[in-house]
């Protein structure tokens, strides 16, 4: 049995798990609602308040899915009660974010500021001028989104300048020996 599949996931108070046909599993908490429609596979059953997974059969590819589809409701309810959030750094001189409403700017050393508005679902809020904060409910698109920002100019290794998740660290080289 795949350990992380077998593993049952509590359903906290106040949040409502209903699964229709198709495996189409709604998650209802105090953050917002999630959908999402996983492997039909898979056999979703909610036992009190506990949803468990089982797989029909042991091929690769349902052992697989079995491991997949438990992280995947269990992201939803987390994303429900708690949220999500991934905190991104900009480092340089002259780089900084600022926030408008919806929209996110960002001076990168480009000849023109990169604006970038939030998806539906998703905050990001800016703490300085050097600190970004992506907020959600759906674990995937917070990635997503702050992935969509780091990439605007990624950390490059010389000087560290760039824009960098604040759990990253940078592997730094040395630059170019001068004459003797």
């Amino acid at each position: 049995m795949s350990r992380i599949g077998r593993m049952p996931i509590a359903v906290p108070a106040g949040v409502t798990v209903d699964i229709a046909e198709n495996n189409k599993v709604t998650v209802k908490g105090p953050k917002g609602t999630l959908e999402r429609v996983l492997p039909s596979e898979m056999e979703i059953t909610l036992e009190g308040a506990e949803v468990i997974v089982k797989r029909p059969n042991d091929l690769k590819k349902m052992k697989s899915l079995h491991g997949l589809t438990r992280t995947l409701i269990n992201n939803m309810v987390v994303g429900v009660t708690h949220g999500y959030e991934k905190t991104l750094e900009i480092n340089g001189v002259g780089y900084r974010a600022s926030k408008a409403g919806k929209e996110l700017t960002l001076n990168l050393g480009y000849s023109h500021p990169v604006i970038m508005t939030d998806p539906e679902g998703i905050e990001s809020v800016v703490e300085g001028t050097n600190k970004i904060i992506v907020k959600g409910i759906d674990k995937e698109k917070v990635g997503q989104y702050a992935a969509e920002i780091r990439e605007k100019r990624g950390p490059e290794p010389y000087k560290g300048k760039g824009i960098k998740y604040s759990t990253e660290t940078i592997r730094r080289k040395v630059g170019k020996a001068g004459k003797k």
